[in-house]
This record gives C-alpha cells, structure tokens and sequence, in this order.
C-alpha cells in the first residue's frame, strides 16, 4: 500500500509533459508498455520508461524452450490461474531476459542451449501492485520495476537466435559510437503471436542504459 501511496503522490508532481510517459499506449488494439523517445541514433530509438508492474518467471532451457515455457506459464496466470481466478487483459511486449549469472559468454551456454532465462508480462497500466492477486503458480514473481532508459532497435521477420544476435550486435555497435554505456545482457522483446506474417512482426532488442 505505502509503494501505491508513493507513486500515486509521484504521478501527482509530473508536468504534463512527464505524465505522459505513464500513460498507456497502443499496439494493434493491445495496450503496449509507455515510453517517451528522446532521439533517434541510426536507427535505433532512445527510450525513457515508466514505472511498471510486471509479472515475470524464470525458466531454463533454449531460448525459444524458455520463451515458450515462460509464456505458457504467465498466460496461464493472466487467463485465470491465480487466487481470484480473474482475468487480466493482455499486454504488449512479452520481454525475454538472459540471466547474467547463468552464461559464460553467449546467449545459450550449456552444450544442449541451455541456460535460465527470465520472461516477463508488462501488467496494464490501470492496475497497482496491490490489486494484482497471487498467482497459483509459485514460480511466479508480481514486482514494480524503476524508470528506465534503453536504447532499443526494431527488426521485423522471425526473431530466430541468428536474428536476435545480428540485432544485438548492430545495437551494441551503435550504442558504442554514441559512448552510450548498456547492461552486459540485453532484453528481448516481442510483440506479435506466432501466427503473425513475418513481414508484420515487431521484434526488438534493447540495452537498458546505466
């Protein structure tokens, strides 16, 4: 309660200006995570974020294994499986994360790929931490993320690993010649179903800033 307290008396001091990266936006009819864009940096976008209520899960295996198993489990969770059995709208992006203490160097470590990843729903905009029920999975973790800045890039297609690690790599080198410095591993983030036409997908890559 005293978290929703503060944020409540923090949205109260914004300027117009500032309130508007805290409200919701829209992707295809779905609401999406809101952010501001700064600048545009050869392509890549410059993004502040709000605060954000997330559900998030941690799983092991191949990175689209995890995404896959991550997703099953907080769908699961937003269609009903939880201590309400109440329904929470979907959102956009479904954010995949590697986990930094799990790999040596590349995105998939272990000789069978391996590696725990950390797959995330942004909760609609309109609800508080308290509001949210438990879920019945315990794996399960409700939390409020900080404002963010991340340099993030759009690429359409499938975002198969060859994808997703061309993307990283042309982010990073972007990120290098404007000496802006990143978190060592990136976010994954996707916006459309699987059944989406390839040239219809939003996939993105993205460095949070430190």
């Amino acid at each position: 309660m005293r978290r929703v307290v503060v944020l409540c008396l923090a949205l109260m001091t914004l300027t117009p200006a500032e309130a508007q990266m805290y409200e919701a936006q829209m992707y295809k009819g779905t609401e999406t995570a809101a952010y501001t864009v700064e600048r545009t940096l050869e392509g890549a976008e410059l993004r502040s974020y709000g605060s954000q209520l997330v559900a998030e899960v941690t799983v092991s295996g191949s990175r689209s294994g995890a995404a896959n198993a991550g997703f099953r489990s907080l769908a699961g969770y937003i269609f009903g499986a939880n201590a309400d059995a109440s329904k929470i709208a979907m959102t956009t992006p479904v954010a995949q994360v590697p986990d930094a203490t799990d790999r040596p160097g590349t995105p998939e470590s272990g000789a069978d790929g391996a590696q725990s990843w950390t797959v995330r729903f942004t909760m609609p905009a309109d609800l508080s931490l308290a509001a949210l029920p438990p879920p019945d999975d315990p794996r399960i973790r409700l939390i409020e993320t900080g404002p963010r800045r991340m340099l993030v890039l759009q690429f359409p297609g499938h975002p198969t690993d060859a994808a997703l690690a061309n993307a990283t790599a042309s982010l990073r080198a972007i990120a290098d010649r404007a000496g802006l410095t990143g978190r060592e591993e990136p976010e994954f983030l996707f916006y459309d179903s699987p059944f989406t036409l390839p040239w219809n997908r939003r996939n993105e890559v993205a460095l949070v800033l430190d």
